[in-house]
């Protein structure tokens, strides 16, 4: 039976809702954030990336900025930059900088949104103050090993602190002397009083401030009492009007304390915790006390190492915001942990880089090329295209003469079968010039090859159209006159894939060639003024990048930050 109008286009539109479902796809922190939208429990999606200023960002704190601002972009709120800075003994202000610094490179906008935990200390000390009051927190005298002890087990509940039932005036009096420094360090602390007996060990008592004597970043001497983070946060959140608090697993089992907090200091419109999962790369340390300690014993140089995954190191090596970003939307957003493959990371840098960059002409090492036919002292310049796959970027003239500088591995003087490279007797095109003739080659004393002899054919010009007989090899070259010199490092994986990362004893098993240090090579003349972080495709060796900190404008030093092969398969 025909279908009238009104059939077909109902139809149409079940067809058309059908497809849009299926393309857009949301992760359940989106579909958590709209429903809450939506049933009015929040009017202005607030977010926040709160790292603590102990160490340097490495990648995995990227996906935490990205999730974090790219929610607060999606739905018309606010992202905030927050620094935990209550534990001064690992703190510094060369952390908070780098965080910074980090946070914009990636792409987490904060704008004017810049907070510090320490701002609100004495919001905090007022908050305990609160809670002594209502009768749910008081001042213990045990040790950190006698509450340990009294703590219990996850089969054996916890037994109360002998000063669990100290007076609210004894309490206030004691936590006002504490803030006056009148305890020694470790003597006292304040704990929250909930329940010694709950199956959740992080809800026995918690300690929620202890004595310190310390000088902090930000507040200098003003405070010799600390918060802790589990008391602290969930007052920062609220207190900045964060409406949903985005952290990783391992904070799960804090979630009843961070709502016990919120909820025993009435807060108004407290804010919401959500756990993901973290993202675990293969084979890289993340570790901040491990790669401290690579940092202090001199087995990387600094903190920016192009061989570590901070955030700084990624940058230094050439990496890009949007290959981090492309990154982050492959791994996506579960509950669920999972590694993913360092290979993977490797394909989104190239895959961000090969249409921007321009593909240029580097020898890692030189053997010198000597084409006896072609006129001594002249000097042509060829047309090449900067990307053949990218015509927007254009053409560049390279100088031409009759020394050149080859790589070694393209020329041999036995080689084996299917080897099309240069030997006596065969005939190549140099890229984006001529084809050429090896005739024959200079040694030394040693037999090493010093210089390989070849003759040109004029009719062969790249771009003249010639059609002529076919050569199967093509080799990439440098003029010798006009080529810069230049340090190239080329980096491998800092650790030792084949042993795993970790020892037993918590020591790292290191890659010994995880870095060659090239000192004579030779790159086009176009590169002389190449500048900090430019980046480059050297044809056939892979991306490569200027090292911000090494290179200056007499000595050029490239990091490679990737190789042009993959062992990654797109899904």
């Amino acid at each position: 039976m025909a279908k009238n109008m009104e059939e077909v286009n109902a139809e149409k539109g079940t067809e058309a809702a059908a497809e849009e479902k299926t393309v857009v796809s949301k992760n359940f922190i989106e579909l958590i954030i709209e429903k809450d939208l939506a049933e009015g429990n929040c009017t202005k999606v607030v977010t926040r990336f709160p790292p603590e200023p102990n160490g340097y960002l490495h990648i995995g704190h990227a996906k935490s900025i990205l999730l974090n601002y790219g929610l607060a972009k999606k739905y018309g709120g606010t992202f905030h930059l927050r620094f935990d800075d209550t534990n001064p003994t690992k703190e510094k202000t060369e952390f908070v900088e780098s965080i910074m610094e980090d946070v914009k490179w990636v792409g987490g906008d904060f704008g004017d949104c810049l907070f510090f935990a320490s701002d609100y200390f004495d919001q905090m000390y007022e908050a305990a103050v609160k809670l002594i009051k209502k009768g749910k927190a008081f001042v213990c005298d045990l040790t950190s090993e006698e509450i340990r002890e009294y703590r219990g087990t996850l089969t054996e509940p916890g037994k109360n602190s002998p000063y669990r039932d100290r007076s609210i005036e004894e309490n206030l009096a004691l936590f006002e002397a504490m803030k006056n420094g009148e305890f020694e360090d470790g003597t006292k602390v304040l704990r929250a009083k909930i329940d010694m007996a709950s199956p959740n060990i992080n809800m026995r008592d918690p300690v929620i401030y202890r004595v310190a004597r310390m000088a902090h970043h930000n507040t200098g001497d003003k405070w010799c009492i600390y918060p802790m983070y589990d008391f602290a946060h969930p007052i920062e959140d609220a207190i900045e009007g964060v409406t949903h608090s985005i952290c990783t697993l391992e904070f799960e089992d804090h979630r009843p304390l961070y709502d016990w907090v919120v909820r025993e200091l009435e807060y108004p419109q407290p804010p919401k915790q959500i756990e993901f999962a973290k993202m675990y790369l293969t084979n890289v340390i993340t570790g901040k006390r491990y790669i401290k300690r690579l940092v202090e014993d001199g087995t990387v140089d600094g903190w920016d190492d192009p061989r570590l995954v901070s955030i700084a190191a990624l940058r230094r090596r050439g990496f890009t915001p949007e290959a981090l970003q492309l990154f982050m939307e492959l791994c996506g957003v579960s509950k669920a942990n999972s590694s993913v493959d360092y290979a993977m990371l490797e394909y989104c840098i190239r895959e961000d880089l090969k249409l921007k960059r321009n593909r240029v002409m580097a020898v890692l090492r030189p053997l010198k090329l000597i084409i006896d036919n072609y006129p001594e002292g002249q000097t042509e310049y060829l047309d090449a295209p900067n990307n053949l796959e990218n015509e927007a970027l254009g053409m560049r003239k390279l100088p031409f003469g009759r020394e050149l500088y080859i790589d070694w591995d393209d020329f041999m003087i036995e080689p084996p079968k299917k080897y099309f490279r240069l030997f006596p007797g065969n005939e190549v095109r140099l890229m984006n010039a001529y084809f050429v003739t090896c005739t024959g080659f200079d040694t030394d004393e040693n037999g090493e090859v010093t210089a390989v002899h070849c003759t040109y054919d004029p009719e062969t010009k790249s771009g003249s159209g010639f059609e002529g007989r076919k050569v199967k090899g093509t080799i990439h070259w440098v003029d010798a006159k006009t080529a810069v010199p230049c340090e190239v490092r080329l980096y491998e994986n800092l650790v030792d894939e084949e042993k795993g990362v970790y020892n037993e004893d918590g020591t790292v098993n290191l890659n010994p060639n995880s870095r060659t240090i090239l000192t004579e090579c030779f790159v086009e003349q176009g590169l002389k003024d190449a500048k900090a972080y430019d980046s480059f495709q050297f044809l056939r060796h892979g991306y490569f990048c200027v090292d911000y900190k090494d290179s200056v404008p007499e000595h050029l030093v490239f990091n490679r930050i990737v190789s042009m092969k993959s062992s990654y398969k797109p899904q």
